[in-house]
């Protein structure tokens, strides 16, 4: 079965064709549509709103067009549309309609702006802030020096109202970083909302971004859209490459002028919003394969912050296991410690395609699988994708100092002096981590980035 809906009508507006599709779309039964017109069928529609009927009675062709209608048994149906006028030797014997059904998907939007204007209405009154961003810079964990320069210029992003453009694979915690940007800055207690735009059918976009106008297409009603709940707060929009090149010229408008215009509308109303956009593609290979526009993109980039993935700031592994560990031991009421010098070796070998958010589920699920009362994660409570992936070099015993370290920089030879001490302690500590550690005078955590940096299994 076609997942489109077709409706053929002959020249005085009757159904010769209606197939499974669009029976299902309208909740109809097809052999009772057969031999009833447009008007029969669609109460609500009238000559003027009707896409057959323009077709039938103008020529006009009619191309992917929001209709939202009444069917004879009173549902309320949301469709793209395209219609076109059938010919015969020059003269109009019919016209054909095809549907997609975006009913479910336009009610779910429809219920989200609706309760979260509910929301930030409630929150007005009784006096709280109505922003729905609850993560700050301190919930963003990592000591390594690309992460940190990144955080750093978020922390400056703060302190502007000028748009930034965060680029940063998936799950490396693009919204994280702009709810912190909202929360440490002058906006905090104003809307933060957040729309992936590659989450949202093209057709509902605009409506979605901008609003409607009662009257601007058959069904259309008054509705704010999000530019509008956000005014004087922050709009985050992730996945920007997704959006439509029409709506991006569109956007660019909006930034320029600072004002909106409603689907339908005629006048244009200021707003005040922070734009924050995120893309987990570079901005070059977008603008390359012309899914952004360069005009926004130098629009939107005043400033700029890349987010490093887990595979680039593997150092900062261990602490994010903390983190995780205390985290699932309250959601999972655990009691769960540590994690054992193995399974974190294999955490460490591992590239993490999913970054931070892999590393998360990794980490929940072992809570998910650990014996009640254990207090420690092993390699077996780790994903598979994980434990069997992990890439472990071979290395050498300790090296000495011989002729050709002459050759050696400075920095190399330092490195290969604290190599050779790690390794010659280790294996005067039994390979044990903790005594390694306490031996060394280092850190727990330290000595495992070093034993990862140099490639020293356990």
């Amino acid at each position: 079965m076609v997942n489109v809906g077709v409706h053929v009508v002959d020249k005085q507006g009757m159904t010769v064709y209606y197939n499974e599709t669009m029976a299902i779309i309208d909740g109809l039964e097809q052999n009772h549509v057969i031999g009833k017109t447009i008007f029969q069928l669609y109460p609500s529609l009238t000559v003027e709103t009707s896409t057959i009927n323009l077709a039938l009675k103008k020529g006009i062709e009619t191309v992917e067009v929001m209709q939202t209608y009444v069917n004879m048994k009173g549902k309320h149906i949301t469709t793209i549309n395209s219609t076109y006028p059938l010919y015969e030797d020059g003269e109009i014997i019919g016209a054909v309609e095809t549907a997609k059904d975006i009913t479910r998907v336009v009610r779910m939007y429809d219920q989200t702006l609706e309760l979260r204007k509910q929301l930030f209405d409630t929150k007005k009154k009784e006096r709280i802030s109505p922003s729905t961003a609850v993560y700050h810079f301190s919930d963003l964990i990592g000591d390594s020096t690309n992460f940190r320069h990144a955080i750093a210029i978020a922390k400056k992003a703060a302190r502007t109202t000028s748009p930034v453009l965060i680029y940063g694979a998936t799950g490396t915690g693009k919204e994280l970083v702009a709810q912190s940007i909202h929360n440490a800055s002058s906006r905090r207690p104003q809307p933060f909302i957040a729309l992936n735009c590659a989450a949202v059918p093209k057709e509902l976009m605009e409506g979605l971004m901008f609003g409607t106008t009662k009257g601007a297409f058959t069904g259309a009603v008054d509705k704010q859209g999000i530019f509008e709940q956000a005014n004087g707060g922050t709009l985050f929009l992730d996945e920007l490459n997704s959006l439509d090149l029409l709506l991006q010229a569109k956007l660019l408008r909006v930034l320029q002028d600072r004002k909106i215009r409603r689907i339908g509308g005629k006048t244009e109303k200021e707003m005040d919003v922070r734009i924050i956009t995120a893309m987990n593609i570079p901005p070059e290979q977008a603008l390359q394969q012309k899914v952004l526009r360069s005009d926004l993109y130098f629009r939107l980039n005043v400033l700029h912050i890349e987010l490093p993935t887990l595979k680039e700031r593997k150092a900062d592994i261990p602490i994010l296991v903390e983190h995780f560990i205390r985290k699932f031991n309250d959601t999972f009421m655990t009691n769960v410690k540590n994690i054992s010098d193995d399974a974190l070796q294999h955490l460490l070998q591992y590239d993490w395609p999913g970054n931070i958010r892999e590393l998360s589920h990794a980490i929940e699920r072992a809570f998910n699988i650990i014996d009640y009362h254990y207090e420690t994660i092993e390699k077996d409570h780790l994903p598979t994708s994980v434990s069997e992936r992990s890439h472990f070099p071979q290395v050498e015993g300790p090296t000495r100092f011989i002729a050709t370290t002459a050759n050696m920089s400075l920095p190399h030879l330092i490195e290969k002096f604290e190599r050779d001490t790690i390794i010659r302690v280790f294996n005067e500590c039994n390979r044990n981590i903790s005594k390694t550690a306490n031996a060394l005078g280092v850190k727990r955590q330290a000595l495992q980035y070093k034993l990862h940096k140099y490639q020293i299994r356990k």
